[in-house]
């Protein structure tokens, strides 16, 4: 299925720079499983985004949205 992710993110500091708020959209085609595997982890681990981006060192406040998109088919 085809999921909208976005990810905000406040108060960081990426490579020594110090940003107020970045938002990241992005569109990938998962499973259920998989959405349920990164929601878990996202709970569950506080260090989650700095684990798995290059450079970001602090982040204050944070939220992941998981959107499911409709695809429509053409007729």
């Amino acid at each position: 299925m085809k999921v909208k992710f976005t990810l905000n993110m406040e108060n960081l500091t990426v490579n020594e720079m110090h940003i107020d708020r970045l938002c990241i959209s992005w569109i990938n085609e998962v499973t259920e499983e998989e959405v349920l595997s990164m929601s878990g982890q996202w709970i569950n681990s506080p260090n989650f985004l700095t684990q798995r981006m290059i450079g970001l060192k602090k982040v204050g406040e944070s939220s992941l949205t998981i959107e499911p998109i409709e695809e429509t088919s053409s007729i």
